[in-house]
């Protein structure tokens, strides 16, 4: 199952490299500007498509992608007050 990374910058200019198991994140995320709860619908629905298609291949789900979703969840949570709080996707490999 092919490996996707996806690098995000948030609000503050920080970029993160995020781990997905499976290239289905392609399907719901693509380089651009997002509203910051957007983004995380979009993200936790890539994380946990891509840990269906690993329980599907070999009979569990992906650990490493939920814990990409969890810490996505933790480093949002900052900005979760900020009312145009923006979340750019830089590149999704």
């Amino acid at each position: 199952m092919p490996v996707t990374h996806f690098v995000v910058r948030w609000p503050d200019g920080h970029e993160e490299r995020c781990y997905s198991p499976s290239t289905i994140v392609r399907e719901h995320l693509r380089p651009g500007v997002y509203p910051l709860e957007l983004f995380l619908v979009k993200a936790h629905d890539a994380l946990d498509a891509a840990s269906e298609r690993v329980r599907e291949k070999f009979g569990y789900a992906c650990s490493s992608a939920q814990d990409q979703w969890a810490a996505i969840e933790l480093a949002a949570q900052p900005y979760r007050s900020q009312p145009a709080a923006h979340v750019t996707v830089v590149s999704v490999d």
